[in-house]
């Protein structure tokens, strides 16, 4: 993956996500993806007794961002996504023990987010 431009954001009033400033530009393959200005993200959604040895930011911050956007917009399936997630974390040379501790966390826990986001883009007719 290579992302073309800094990841900029700003925390949101909530103080739990954080808002882009500026459009994320993502290759994956062939495809280009723009995670656009605003676009709100919590970065990557570890429980807090992790936080420890996987915070929710580190070198996996622009997959977790890339992640958040594939998911609520369902651009792709859900294996796709976390695949998408994996191959990234690998491409940014995240450790090997946390590139495997996130995908398994969206592999088991993720389907909850997807499900929902895709019930809403359903509604909306996306």
């Amino acid at each position: 993956m290579n992302c073309f431009s800094q990841l900029k954001v700003k925390p949101n009033n909530d103080g739990r996500y954080w808002i882009l400033l500026e459009d994320l530009i993502c290759q994956w393959n062939e495809f280009y993806i723009k995670i656009p200005k605003g676009f709100i993200t919590d970065f990557a959604s570890v429980p807090r007794i992790f936080w420890s040895f996987l915070p929710p930011v580190g070198r996996y911050i622009k997959p977790a961002v890339l992640h958040d956007y594939l998911y609520r917009y369902t651009k792709f399936n859900r294996k796709i996504c976390d695949n998408i997630f994996l191959e990234t974390m690998r491409d940014m040379k995240v450790p090997l023990y946390q590139r495997l501790l996130l995908y398994l966390g969206v592999r088991i826990g993720g389907w909850i987010s997807y499900r929902k986001y895709e019930k809403q883009n359903t509604k909306k007719g996306r």
